[in-house]
């Protein structure tokens, strides 16, 4: 079953994220991941939020979590950690 690996991130630290935000695609490609969603325009209708959304989808449960757990991610989620403030969540698709 696919599954999404959802962010939803307020940048901090612009410059330091971009070191973070150039490597995930690569890497998650390499894990069977897609990005759907990576920053962009947005409109929001209703309530308040961040403003930067990202959308991966894996084939399974198991590979975003091999893909988050990797070394090569964490390797670089310091930087994330540092430059931004997120909630990322994964759900199974229907």
């Amino acid at each position: 079953m696919t599954v999404y690996i959802i962010a939803r991130i307020e940048v901090t630290d612009l410059e330091d994220y971009k070191t973070y935000a150039s490597q995930t695609v690569a890497q998650a490609e390499k894990a069977g991941g897609t990005f759907l969603v990576k920053g962009g325009p947005m409109v929001q209708v209703e309530g308040q939020g961040p403003d930067r959304h990202v959308v991966i989808s894996f084939p399974t449960r198991e590979q975003a979590l091999a893909w988050y757990n990797s070394p090569e991610y964490q390797a670089i989620l310091p930087i994330a950690l540092r430059s931004s403030k997120r909630d990322l969540v994964i759900v199974d698709g229907i």
